[in-house]
């Protein structure tokens, strides 16, 4: 007889409004390693995103570490349906369904990286990720050209009201005074 696992889930609710961050009592993903699915067509790759998705409510999914970010559309309340999507993906757990159907790294760290964008991705793994990973998100580096800082806003702050505030007040001057040749920072796909 195959025993259930035990799935243990509690919400926490980030800066973001529409989203809401599911916390599992056990790692979905690697440390340091997310994956972010902005609509179906994107979640070819895993069951769980994917089914998640056929509620039509839901708007994007994002897994990192423990959690599970869902962002909802607006004419949805959380009171109304968090119950629901906690309950699912409890069932969906238990059940042993997979997460992905194959491996996917994230790995954005390149040798032949010019110093400075070593310099850039250092500080954003260091002092920037957490901070945004507590929040149900994640940052990742994307490019830079001429002193501009491009980057990729996931999860929860993928169309957040506050990114572009975190972004030029908090992102941006970190950036420019730890690494002078950073003059501006700007966000890619939100």
């Amino acid at each position: 007889m195959q025993t259930k696992k035990f799935v243990d889930i509690y919400l926490e609710s980030n800066p973001n409004p529409n989203s809401m961050k599911f916390v599992f009592n056990f790692m979905l993903l690697p440390e340091g390693m997310h994956l972010d699915f902005p609509d179906q067509e994107s979640a070819e790759g895993s069951p769980l995103a994917y089914e998640l998705f056929e509620i039509p409510y839901v708007k994007r999914v994002f897994f990192m570490s423990n959690f599970v970010t869902i962002t909802k559309d607006e004419e949805k309340e959380w009171t109304e349906i968090s119950a629901e999507l906690k309950s699912f993906l409890k069932e969906y757990f238990e059940e042993g369904k997979p997460l992905m159907i194959e491996d996917v790294m994230d790995n954005d760290v390149h040798d032949d990286d010019p110093e400075v964008v070593k310099k850039i991705k250092s500080v954003l793994n260091e002092y920037i990720r957490p901070a945004v990973e507590q929040d149900g998100g994640a940052i990742r580096f994307h490019s830079y050209v001429d002193g501009v800082v491009k980057v990729l806003l996931q999860g929860s702050c993928s169309g957040c009201p506050s990114s572009t505030i975190t972004l030029k007040a908090g992102i941006e001057n970190l950036l420019r005074r730890m690494v002078p040749e950073v003059t501006s920072v700007e966000a890619e796909g939100i």
